[in-house]
C-alpha cells in the first residue's frame, strides 16, 4: 500500500481527502503543520507528498526541501496561483501543482500518475531495510533525510541485508555476498566486527538480529 503523507491545515478539505485516498486503497498520514510534518518525515518512509502551500508555521517549500533526498513525489495543492510560485515549485523538485478549488477525481487521476510516473525509477533506484533509505543509483543511505557514512563494505553488508529482508542468512552466505571487489576474501572474525560497525551507525533504525548458530536476520 503506497503511504501518502497530506500537510493540510484545512481540517474539512483534510477529512475529506484522507477518506478519498483511504478509498483508492492508499495509506493517508496527515499534517496541520510543518513541525507535524518535518517529525513524521524523520521516522517514516512516503511514496508521496501532497502539500499546502501556506501553513500556519511557514511554507510548503520548507517540506519538499526537507524530502529532497528521500526519493517521496511531490504535489503542492494550494489557493496560491502566482506563476512565481508555480515556478518555485517545480525548481523544488515538485510533479504537480493544483490550485483550489479542485475537482476531487481529477486530483486522485494526479495522484496515480504521479506514483505510477516516480514508482519506476525508486523501485531501481530505492530499497528500504527498517526505517533506513538506500538510493542505489547514487550509493547513499538515509534514515529520514540524514545521511548515514557508510564504508564500502559496510555498503555491500547493508545491501545483502535489504535484498533478504527478514530471511535468515548463514554467516557463509553473507561473506560471500560480500567478497572484496579486490578479490580479497572477507575473513570471519571481519564480518563480527563490520556486523558491529553498522548496527551502531543505523542505531534503531535496522534490527539485525543474531541468530545462535544459525547467522542474522534483518529487518
Amino acid at each position: 500500500m503506497q503511504r501518502i503523507l497530506l500537510v493540510e491545515d484545512d481540517l474539512m478539505i483534510a477529512s475529506g481527502l484522507v477518506y478519498a485516498l483511504a478509498q483508492e486503497q492508499y495509506a493517508p498520514f496527515h499534517c496541520k503543520d510543518i513541525n507535524t510534518a518535518c517529525r513524521a518525515i524523520e521516522t517514516e518512509r512516503f511514496d508521496l507528498a501532497i502539500l499546502d502551500l501556506q501553513l500556519p508555521d511557514g511554507t510548503g517549500f520548507e517540506i519538499s526541501q526537507k524530502l529532497k533526498n528521500t526519493n517521496t513525489a511531490i504535489i503542492f495543492l494550494t489557493i496560491v496561483d502566482d506563476e512565481n510560485k508555480i515556478v518555485q515549485a517545480f525548481e523544488n523538485g515538485a510533479a504537480d501543482y493544483i490550485t483550489k478549488p479542485f475537482r476531487l477525481r481529477e486530483l486522485l487521476a494526479r495522484v496515480k500518475r504521479t506514483l505510477n510516473s516516480s514508482s519506476g525509477a525508486n523501485q531501481s533506484q530505492l530499497m528500504t531495510l527498517g526505517k533506513a533509505n538506500i538510493d542505489t543509483a547514487a550509493g547513499k543511505v538515509f534514515i529520514g533525510t540524514a545521511p548515514v557514512e557508510l564504508t564500502a563494505l559496510e555498503y555491500r553488508l547493508l545491501l545483502t541485508f535489504a535484498a533478504n529482508k527478514s530471511q535468515l542468512l548463514t554467516r557463509t552466505q553473507i561473506l560471500e555476498s560480500i567478497w572484496d571487489n579486490g578479490g580479497n576474501f572477507v575473513e570471519d572474525n571481519t564480518l563480527t566486527v563490520y556486523i558491529k560497525r553498522l548496527r551502531q551507525k543505523l542505531g534503531d533504525a535496522v534490527s539485525i538480529e543474531t541468530v545462535r548458530g544459525g547467522g542474522y536476520r534483518a529487518d
